[in-house]
């Protein structure tokens, strides 16, 4: 069986930073618009996964764009700021986490960004995923980019967006239960988040119960019940 070809470039010829040449290329095809989309928060173990889907003005295009892993936080939210200023249509959307113990992260992840791209404004042609897999369901074409946050614009907009939105929401859940520390670690497995969930235990509704350490408990009682 003849393997699959790899959409992933070799490393060495990846950009320095993301760029517009695949968007202008599928523009001179007449697929315009062109959107962006990418989540953020597939590790951590708490806290929703959050996407984001945005359609850049071809004559507008933010300085700095890049895999949000790439920026300081504090730069993130400078570029988020003039993504808002002046992208066509920004869009983000997340799934908590019932919905990730239900679905499983990927499947999640997926629908995170169809919600993201179905809730533009502007109703997009082509929609250009970061990873391996198109989140089904899309209203339009759909194509999957490994390692896209670092080659095209519009996946690296839409994953600074994804983070910075998800970091506020954490924030968020931080001043709500000052316990964890989520305004810091944003909900992955940090010691000090192991550390307090080993003391307080798991927050209903805001802990991933699929993901370890959870999964066993959650098993385990779920036997207890069945005995009852």
């Amino acid at each position: 069986m003849a393997r699959r070809t790899s959409d992933s470039p070799p490393l060495f010829i990846l950009p320095l930073k993301p760029d517009f040449s695949m968007e202008r290329e599928a523009i001179s095809r007449g697929n315009t618009p062109v959107a962006g989309m990418d989540e953020a928060g597939r590790g951590p173990l708490a806290g929703p996964v959050v996407a984001a889907a945005v359609i850049l003005d071809p004559e507008r295009i933010p300085d700095g764009l890049d895999d949000s892993k790439r920026l300081t936080p504090e730069r993130r939210e400078e570029v988020f700021e003039a993504v808002l200023a002046t992208a066509r249509s920004v869009s983000f959307a997340s799934v908590a986490a019932e919905g990730i113990d239900t679905l499983n992260i990927l499947r999640a992840s997926l629908e995170a960004m169809r919600r993201a791209v179905c809730g533009l404004s502007v109703r997009p042609v082509l929609a250009l995923a970061d990873g391996r897999d198109v989140p089904p369901g899309l209203p339009c074409e759909g194509r999957a980019l490994v390692k896209g946050d670092q080659r095209s614009q519009s996946i690296a907009a839409a994953s600074i967006v994804a983070k910075v939105m998800r970091d506020r929401m954490m924030r968020g859940c931080g001043r709500a239960d000052a316990r964890y520390g989520f305004e810091i670690h944003m909900g992955y497995a940090t010691a000090r988040h192991r550390t307090a969930i080993e003391a307080h235990g798991a927050v209903p509704r805001l802990h991933r119960a699929s993901f370890a350490p959870f999964r066993v408990t959650v098993e385990a009682r779920e036997e207890a019940e069945e005995l009852l």
